[in-house]
């Protein structure tokens, strides 16, 4: 599949996404991904579409990857923090969490997150 395929599959599955259909978004992202493992904007897409449908190991993943990618991508920290959060595991939500909150100290929902997971771990 060429390049203009993959960029069709990731368009698809991100209008899928900003209109709310999260298990639909997942199917062309997961194609996209397949086909091209190392782009961090589709696979950060997947993420979002994964933890909205509360597939969240499965977000947690993704967001892994990108992170893996782009460690200092703080939307991803967020996200894979967030994730982490939600399959309650705080302990290890706490690094990314306090990563995102680092690289961008004007987001206050990420300092809010950061200290739910600091007091749920502790």
């Amino acid at each position: 599949m060429d390049s203009d395929n993959v960029y069709e599959l990731y368009t698809q599955g991100t209008r899928l996404l900003e209109d709310g259909d999260f298990h639909a978004a997942t199917v062309p992202l997961k194609r996209a991904r397949d086909l091209e493992p190392e782009k961090t904007s589709i696979r950060e897409a997947l993420g979002r579409a994964l933890f909205k449908a509360q597939r969240y190991e499965q977000a947690a993943a993704e967001f892994e990857a990108v992170v893996d990618r782009a460690p200092t991508d703080d939307y991803a920290l967020f996200c894979l923090g967030r994730s982490l959060q939600q399959l309650g595991r705080h302990q290890q939500a706490r690094k990314p969490l306090a990563l995102a909150a680092q690289l961008r100290p004007d987001r206050r929902d990420y300092a809010l997150y950061r200290e739910r997971s600091r007091r749920r771990a502790a």
